[in-house]
């Protein structure tokens, strides 16, 4: 019945209206809501039943008499009449040309905002980047590191026996070095200093004295194996390994880098007290800001120490043809460089380095003749 009441409401209401007639309308309208709004009460007051406590429903309806108890004391007030009357004397042709004002203020404040957003998109952007290449960086050291002590252990177990003694038999040496080159050329300067090092305090770049019929190095009687500068065989010879390479800054203290070539190698910055450069080969070299502290760049007295020399024999006990070749070498800025080692250096680093040897050369002659063609030897 009630669905049948409806659309006869509808209908009535239809029909005033295609007639124009007010009263059937409005008849029409009444019996519509007459019939329709006890359904809605009823589905709306069980879904508010179910769904809210007591507590909640009283708040509804606490707030819906507020809001009309405000209404009706703006009514009371005369409120809306003021606003009535007050809008009455706006110039409302202003007002449309102040909203045109606004508007354009609004684009501007929007072209900000986007501005804002791209700048703060940047700057989380070029923080991720910043986040993820320190990620990177932490990876590659954690790789290099294991890299290393990998390089490390595979070097013990070449070249040691299960007694622990040395067993560098020609073909343990040469794969030794072949994997040290390898390491060498991917590894930072921080790395290679860990090498040169772990290399030098295990005395595998020390040339040894060796039983000439057996080839095995000879232990000391202390202890430790005998060291032979003029005839001695190192474990592993560094050769060119360090030409041009990048050590600056490292850590190379009681490191043995002698007879390596070590051509335009960076050292600046280094700390390479006690390193040993006998016979090495350091020209066009860097050591600026370099530690030079008891670094031992050649054998003997400095007045007869002389640089190295393909076709002559070193005589470790005057010094003659032990030195470093430190023609071209950047002496700037070195520390703690000893008045021996600045006087062999003034004498044979050229005309060019004697300029950034620190205190200067002006009392020491140069052996270099000028336009001399440096003989440097290769390995």
């Amino acid at each position: 019945m009630t669905i049948w009441g409806n659309l006869v409401a509808i209908a009535i209401m239809v029909f005033g209206l295609w007639l124009n007639n007010t009263s059937i309308a409005a008849l029409g309208c009444a019996f519509a809501l007459v019939l329709s709004l006890p359904i809605i009460y009823r589905g709306i007051r069980d879904e508010l039943l179910d769904s809210l406590s007591p507590a909640q429903r009283l708040q509804l309806i606490a707030s819906i008499t507020v809001l009309i108890a405000f209404v009706g004391l703006l009514q009371i007030l005369e409120f809306f009449e003021y606003v009535s009357s007050f809008s009455d004397k706006i110039d409302w042709n202003a007002v449309g040309a102040s909203g045109e004002w606004g508007g354009a203020f609004g684009q501007i404040l929007i072209a900000i905002l986007a501005v804002y957003i791209a700048w703060r998109q940047y700057i989380i952007s070029r923080d991720l980047t910043i986040e993820q290449n320190r990620l990177t960086t932490q990876q590659n050291i954690l790789t290099q590191q294991q890299t290393i002590d990998a390089y490390f252990q595979g070097i013990s177990d070449l070249v040691l026996d299960d007694d622990g003694f040395l067993e560098d038999w020609p073909q343990e040496q040469a794969f030794a070095a072949g994997r040290t080159a390898a390491l060498l050329g991917s590894i930072d300067a921080a790395g290679k200093a860990k090498v040169l090092r772990f290399l030098s305090q295990s005395k595998l770049l020390t040339p040894l004295r060796r039983d000439r019929r057996l080839g095995r190095a000879i232990l000391d009687g202390d202890g430790g194996y005998d060291e032979d500068r003029l005839h001695g065989v190192r474990v592993i010879d560094l050769g060119v390994m360090l030409a041009g390479a990048d050590i600056s800054q490292a850590d190379l203290r009681w490191a043995d880098i002698s007879d390596a070539n070590l051509i335009r190698a960076n050292l600046s910055g280094c700390d390479l007290v006690k390193a040993n450069f006998s016979r090495t080969i350091l020209y066009e070299a860097n050591l600026n800001g370099a530690d030079v502290k008891g670094t031992r760049f050649f054998y003997g007295d400095a007045e007869l120490a002389s640089p190295r020399s393909r076709n002559e024999i070193p005589n470790y006990t005057t010094g003659e043809f032990t030195g470093a070749v430190v023609e071209n070498t950047d002496f700037t800025n070195v520390q703690e460089m000893s008045e021996e080692q600045r006087h062999y250096c003034c004498k044979w680093c050229g005309d060019k380095s004697r300029l950034t040897i620190p205190g200067g050369c002006e009392e020491i002659p140069s052996k270099v003749p000028h336009k001399k063609q440096i003989e440097i030897a290769s390995k």
